[in-house]
C-alpha cells in the first residue's frame, strides 16, 4: 500500500470516528426522552434506506454498459421498460 493511500485511509478512519463519537455524545446529552428520540431515530433510518436505494438504482442506471439493449429505458423503479 502506498503512503498517500495509507494516509487517506488513516483520514477516512479518523473522520466517521469522530461522527460516530459525536452521535455517541449528542444522543447521551439529547434533552428528548428515550421513546421520542428512538422514534425519530427509526424514522431518519427509513428515510435514509429509502434515499440510499434509490441513490443505488440511479448509479446503476447511469453506469449501465452501452450498446447492447440500448433502446431499454430506465422507469425510476426496479424495472426496465
Amino acid at each position: 500500500m502506498s503512503r498517500s493511500s495509507e494516509n487517506t485511509t488513516t483520514a477516512i478512519l479518523a473522520f466517521a470516528s469522530g461522527a460516530l463519537l459525536g452521535t455517541v455524545a449528542a444522543l447521551l446529552l439529547a434533552p428528548a426522552p428515550g421513546t421520542e428520540t428512538r422514534r425519530k431515530l427509526a424514522g431518519l433510518q427509513d428515510g435514509a434506506a429509502g434515499r440510499l436505494k434509490q441513490y443505488a438504482r440511479e448509479a446503476r442506471f447511469k453506469m449501465a454498459p452501452k450498446g447492447k439493449g440500448e433502446d431499454l429505458q430506465y422507469d425510476g423503479g426496479d424495472a426496465w421498460i
